[in-house]
């Protein structure tokens, strides 16, 4: 029997998001043991060292590539050294480099500030999770931090549920603030530390479709007591270079400590249904050559007044002739003049 063309409502097209954990192995939750940095990356000792820009975090020793790097980042230069000394390098530094960065990114210039429910700072911290960690683009509404400074532990999340899944959208996809809440996606009845500086705004701004986080460290670090030892506050006390490259270290402690890191990725899957159909009249016969002898004559007897086939495999094949993709059953389905078959062939991608 030659091919059959599939009917128009034989072909039918869905798609569906599936949402698997960020983390290495499907690990729901980063916690302090499987957190760890490189001592090859984090150097900070000098302003062109690659962990002077940012910090890798891994999930363990293994060679399984890192899960998030942190960084910081400051409009002016301020809390890094100088690539250069003197006339012409002042402000020129990471920290600047990261700033400039992000705000391509997100705005597309240089020029623009970040703000937090119009609060300005002037500096930043970044978490950017592994591209190859995530399919299409994180999910909102799972984002669950723990961070740990001046012996305080505060949860944060996005507001993506909260806010009935609006979103404002940058250059960098959509983007959601980041608010405290022990719940996932689900903001706490109080927003900040109100003795502590309420005037900073919001926590931070999540872009789930392009893989990183924007924080506000005035607010962090009021929210965790601030003007003590281990706090959330970076070290900018003198300008331009007052910190040796380590203000990210200093962040990624804060995270380490608070011993909890959930965040889920999520892939849209789209699918094509064949639904293959073998109606009574068809492939009764098989096309096998050893089915008849060389005169033509059938060489099983029993297959002339009774045939009987085991369906196994069904071929798609294009327009021209070409078999495209191939669909085997998981037990042969019995196919005879008596006997109808419906097979629904799945193609994901």
């Amino acid at each position: 029997m030659g091919l059959v063309r599939y009917a128009g409502g034989d072909v039918v097209n869905d798609t569906q998001r599936v949402a698997t954990s960020t983390w290495f192995n499907n690990t729901n939750k980063l916690t302090t043991a499987l957190m760890h940095t490189s001592s090859l990356q984090a150097v900070f000792s000098t302003a062109t060292s690659v962990g002077a820009h940012y910090l890798n975090v891994f999930y363990d020793n293994s060679n399984s590539g890192s899960e998030f790097a942190v960084a910081y980042g400051h409009v002016a230069g301020s809390g890094s050294l100088e690539y250069t000394t003197g006339a012409g390098g002042t402000g020129f530094s990471p920290s600047r480099v990261v700033y400039n960065q992000y705000r391509q990114l997100v705005f597309g210039d240089e020029n623009s500030t970040f703000s937090f429910n119009g609060y300005t700072p002037d500096h930043i911290w970044v978490i950017n999770v592994n591209r190859s960690r995530y399919k299409h683009n994180l999910k909102p509404g799972t984002l669950h931090l723990k961070l740990k400074a001046n012996s305080q532990t505060r949860t944060y999340t996005d507001d993506s549920i909260t806010t009935s899944g609006s979103a404002t959208i940058t250059n960098a996809g959509r983007q959601f603030n980041v608010v405290e809440g022990a719940t996932p996606g689900v903001m706490d009845g109080s927003t900040l530390n109100q003795s502590a500086g309420a005037a900073h705004g919001c926590y931070g701004l999540f872009y789930p479709d392009s893989g990183f986080m924007i924080l506000n460290p005035d607010a962090l670090d009021a929210e965790h007591g601030g003007s003590t030892a281990a706090t959330l506050q970076p070290d900018v006390t003198q300008n331009y270079g007052s910190a040796v490259n380590s203000n990210h270290k200093w962040f990624f402690n804060a995270i380490k400590l608070g011993n909890y890191f959930i965040l889920d990725s999520e892939e849209k899957v789209s699918s094509q249904f064949y639904f293959t159909r073998a109606r009574n009249s068809e492939f009764n016969y098989t096309t096998n050559p050893s089915f008849i002898d060389t005169n033509g004559s059938v060489n099983i007897t029993s297959m002339i007044d009774n045939p009987t086939t085991y369906i196994t495999t069904v071929g798609l094949y294009n327009d021209n002739g070409d078999l495209v993709a191939v669909a085997k059953l998981s037990q042969p389905v019995t196919k005879d003049f008596t006997k109808e078959a419906l097979i629904r062939v799945k193609l994901d991608y």
